[in-house]
Parts: C-alpha cells; structure tokens; sequence
C-alpha cells in the first residue's frame, strides 16, 4: 500500500459515530487499539495495512498508551509514522499514562510529575503536537486524586490534549473525579474506558448510569474478551493465541470446558443472526447507546473488514437476549485484572 489514498466513500454511512456522552466530538462505534501488534523495532507492512483498512472503514479513532508495545514506546513510535499518512484532522489519537513505563519512583501511577512527563514523551514518539485525548490510566490509590486530574487539566489548558479522560476507574472513584474536576472547574472528563463484554459485564451494576449522569462517553476495551469472543477457541487452544502464551492475559478458568461450552452456544446464537461470534460480541456490547464505542485490536486488515461488519446489525431481540443471558449464567468467569465493583 505504498502511496496510500483513502476511500473516498469512507463516511457513506458504513460506519456510525456516536456523540461522546454529551460533549460535541463523536467517535466510530469501532476504535482501532495499538495494544498489541503495534510493536517492534520498525514499521510493518501488515501494521499499514490494518490502520489503511480501518481508515477506509470509516475507522476515526486510535488508541494508544505510553508503554504499548513491547518493548515500551514502540507501538506509539509505529503509530506516529503510520498516521502520518491519514489527514490530522480527521483523526483522533488517544494516548494514557498510569502503568509501568520507565524504572524508579516516577515511572507509574498517577502523580504530576509522572503523567506531564509521560505526555511529553508521548508526542515526542507520536510526532505529533497534541493528542485528542489523553487518559488516567488507572486510579492510583496513594496519589491525592485532585493531583492526578490537576495534571490532566494542565495538559488541556497547554493545548498537549484537547480533552481529558479516565480509565479502569470505578463508580465511585468515577463520581468523585467529577465532581472535583467540577468544584474546582477542571477540564471535564469526557469519556471512561472500563474493559467490558459479553464476559465481564461488572459496569452494568452502576458505572454506565453513574457516567451518563456525568455526560461521559464509554469506550470498552476487550470487547472480545481477549479473543476468547472469537471463532478462534471453537475446537480447541490453537498455539497461535493468545492463551497458549505464558505471558497472556488469559487465565486459568477462563478455558474451561463449562466456558468451551458456552462460547459455541453463543456461536450459533451468532450463525443465527447471520453474524461471526466475534461480530455479534461487538454488537452486544454497542447495543446501548450509552456505549460510544468498542475498542478492538487486530492482526490482519481481514480482521477489521470482518469484525467493523459488526454495525450492520446492532439490535438484539428479546429473544436472542434471552438465549445469550441463559448461555451466560452456565459459567463464572475470573473478576476482571482492571477494575470491578
């Protein structure tokens, strides 16, 4: 794809965009993820053609972090010299900060020093003047959290981030960051990114009420549940996936033959609907307007041809409600690694 020209048919209507919460910007009801298959030492001919292929699906919107990778940085560096290639304008890159990123006391959580500091490095690996959203990556239990969103609010006051939002934050951490950004008249957070799916429904008890309330967008990451959403896991662990890696982030229990079960009877639920399990899955999650967007990774450009096909068909009967929720209530899964209630 040397040379890149983007669709021109690119907003015919192939792809929605939802208003984020109450606030004026709109996001794609898919977000491209950088989290994984972004890394390494230099650019990727497939990396390309994932984020050409998004672009021209109507795919908006990039999400990135300070330590995405491996190694560290190097999704944001592939990232800068891929988004080169798109109109700035059109765009909208994320990037957070609250994970490991460098060695010594300054490198995580949520301090002033550690969340200006990763910024700057941020744009400076993006190559970019400003991101369009910049995150909390995590609450930080031993940081004031008026310290924590005083550094967000310097960021969009220095024009580095045009808005301000929270990640993996419960509801009541949710509620108060609020209403300090509120009292003290803060840049409002605009957007939450809790992990969320047909696995790991936890925001339903109360963080997607509480983040209407406050006019926040919600933006789900894992909406495959790692993969395990997929078609992938159907007949067994390929060794290709990532629960047949050591380092992955799928556990123990979270394979088991009640789960096995249970994820085909979603997949005929799915074929029912004329759609993928991995289709069908994003579609559950953008079933409710509150959710702005679901937020996906890939490893192929087919991927994202075939998982943005997802908004075709974004309405579930009463029915098909049903059978998801009786095939659900066989399993229990692991609470989730990121936030719960």
């Amino acid at each position: 794809m040397a040379n890149y020209i983007p669709d021109e048919q690119r907003y015919d209507g192939r792809m929605p965009y939802r208003k984020c919460g109450k606030w004026g910007i709109k996001l794609p009801a898919i977000t491209l993820g950088f989290w994984h298959n972004f890394g390494g030492p230099e650019v990727t001919q497939i990396q390309k053609e994932i984020v050409y292929t998004a672009f021209d699906r109507g795919v908006t919107h990039f999400d990135l972090a300070n330590n995405y990778g491996p190694p560290y940085g190097s999704a944001e560096i592939n990232a800068g010299k891929i988004l080169k290639d798109l109109p700035r304008h059109e765009i909208l890159v994320s990037s957070k900060a609250g994970y490991d990123m460098w060695p010594g006391p300054y490198g995580e959580w949520g301090s002033r020093k550690y969340l200006l500091n990763s910024l700057d490095q941020s744009l400076t690996r993006l190559g970019m003047d400003y991101v369009d959203l910049f995150y909390s990556h995590r609450f930080d239990p031993d940081t004031p959290m008026e310290e924590t969103l005083s550094a967000l609010n310097s960021v969009v006051e220095q024009g580095k981030a045009l808005y301000a939002g929270i990640s993996s934050y419960n509801t009541e951490q949710t509620s108060l960051a609020n209403e300090i950004c509120k009292k003290n008249g803060w840049a409002p957070l605009i957007i939450h990114q809790p992990n969320y799916s047909l696995f790991n429904r936890w925001i339903e008890k109360s963080l997607i009420d509480t983040a209407d309330q406050y006019g926040m967008g919600i933006i789900a990451f894992c909406p495959l549940y790692q993969g395990l959403l997929t078609d992938k896991y159907l007949n067994g662990t390929p060794s290709s996936s990532r629960a047949a890696k050591t380092t992955g982030l799928i556990r123990e229990g979270d394979l088991s033959e009640s789960v096995i079960i249970c994820i085909k009877e979603l997949n005929q639920i799915a074929s029912d609907r004329n759609q993928t399990l991995a289709q069908m899955a994003l579609s559950w999650v953008l079933r409710d307007n509150k959710i702005t967007s679901a937020l996906i990774g890939a490893s192929s450009a087919k991927q994202i041809i075939e998982n943005t096909k997802c908004v075709e068909n974004l309405n579930f009967s009463s029915e098909e409600e049903a059978l998801i929720n009786e095939a659900l209530s066989k399993i229990s899964l692991p609470e989730s690694l990121w936030a719960s209630e």
